[in-house]
């Protein structure tokens, strides 16, 4: 919103300072020193309202260090993160922008299952939580309204860039005209992008104007996977927000680079216009982070709950299809995926060892992988610090990408 009323004083009154306003760096800065600011100030505040209403963990007895003492932490806590990256949001980006309407949508739509969920368990003492059959579903809706707007909706386009003579001089490459494009981004490969709609060119002629029926599912599993993910590794103090940190500062520097023709030009990678203004919203998001990691960090005074860890999980996977890296995300959100895998090896191997021998073997001492850490003797805040240590190595390895080919 300020971002349109300065706009105005500046054109119809030249204010002071006014322009200031028209650099995305300058309302990205102001977007993160404001969330951390709301997610620090605010964070406790919401904090004690959590206590007194005694939102507390229900912790189940798993045989791990220190569980107990966990009991009664104030849980819910993603609300947190949720109001201290929606109000930077709002008074700095610019939102007729599609894409920050996609994640306002996203944040919104997975913090309220997150919280219903988070409700069934505390106030009607189930600890089961919300069926997962309404989890996945409210998932596959969401992961439809993303693919079908990225794919529909005329402001999602790309540049291609144009042969220039070597005699001609010009700043970048991509002169051509913004075009609808189904292509994204494989890593580690030379001719590094795959467009979708190639997927069905065996049908015929004409085939790429069906590529929805490819985009749109594979847009629903991501969202599912990585919001599944981040939920499945919110398990431990810290674990969850502190990856998601690394990840989302990743994302951000290929959100600018990606909407900026020059560098887009320099890296030998897709020009998305109008995708620079994610920066702003990543930008609160990563001040959210990090400011509820103030209150989540070892010893945890609060947990995000699922009304955390499903929406950064969302976030997250919307934002890696939107700057065309979803590719990326068993490298960079390497973390989640390796707690997902974990629990999937776990689950399938004792279920197959079970039905052929008559007694199930267990791959883990205890999945998700943080718990078999815990089960061997770890102290949590040493696993967080690791995995930590971890997700940032995913994260350079990620962003060499840009030119390892």
């Amino acid at each position: 919103m300020l971002y349109y009323l300065f706009e105005f004083l500046e054109k119809q009154y030249q204010f002071p300072g006014a322009s200031l306003f028209g650099f995305l760096t300058f309302r990205a800065s102001l977007a993160i020193i404001t969330s951390l600011l709301i997610a620090t100030v605010f964070g406790k505040k919401i904090i004690e309202y959590l206590q007194r209403k005694q939102i507390g963990e229900t912790v189940r007895d798993l045989g791990l260090a220190g569980q107990k003492q966990k009991a009664g932490t104030p849980t819910m806590g993603g609300l947190i993160i949720i109001i201290a990256t929606l109000v930077p949001v709002f008074l700095f980006a610019k939102l007729a922008e599609i894409y920050i309407v996609l994640l306002i949508v996203t944040t919104l739509w997975m913090g309220a299952i997150g919280f219903v969920d988070d409700y069934i368990k505390i106030f009607k003492k189930d600890k089961a939580g919300l069926k997962g059959v309404f989890k996945v579903l409210g998932q596959v809706v969401l992961g439809l309204i993303v693919g079908a707007t990225l794919y529909f909706h005329p402001g999602v386009t790309m540049k291609e860039a144009v042969a220039v003579p070597k005699t001609e001089v010009v700043k970048s490459r991509f002169l051509g005209p913004e075009i609808k494009s189904t292509k994204t981004t494989i890593p580690f490969t030379k001719n590094n992008e795959l467009d979708y709609s190639d997927w069905i060119s065996w049908t015929g002629e004409g085939a790429e104007k069906y590529a929805w029926l490819i985009f749109i599912p594979v847009v629903i599993f991501i969202v599912s996977a990585v919001s599944n993910g981040a939920n499945l590794t919110d398990g431990i103090d810290g674990l969850a927000a502190g990856t998601s940190a690394i990840i989302a500062v990743t994302l951000g520097v290929f959100a600018w680079i990606s909407g900026n023709v020059i560098f887009s030009d320099y890296l030998d990678i897709m020009f998305i216009p109008r995708v620079g203004e994610l920066v702003v919203f990543i930008a609160a998001f990563v001040g959210a982070l990090v400011g509820f990691l103030w209150y989540n960090a070892f010893p945890a005074q609060v947990f995000m709950g699922d009304t955390g860890s499903l929406t950064i999980g969302g976030i997250i996977a919307v934002i890696a299809i939107i700057i065309r890296k979803e590719l990326l995300i068993p490298l960079l959100c390497g973390i989640f995926f390796a707690e997902s895998l974990s629990v999937m090896l776990q689950v399938g191997y004792f279920k197959y060892t079970k039905k052929k021998f008559g007694e199930g073997v267990r791959v883990f001492l205890m999945s998700p992988l943080h718990h078999h850490y815990q089960k061997l003797g770890y102290h949590e805040s040493k696993i967080v610090s690791r995995f930590w240590i971890v997700g940032i190595l995913l994260a350079v390895l990620t962003i060499v990408t840009l030119k390892l080919r």
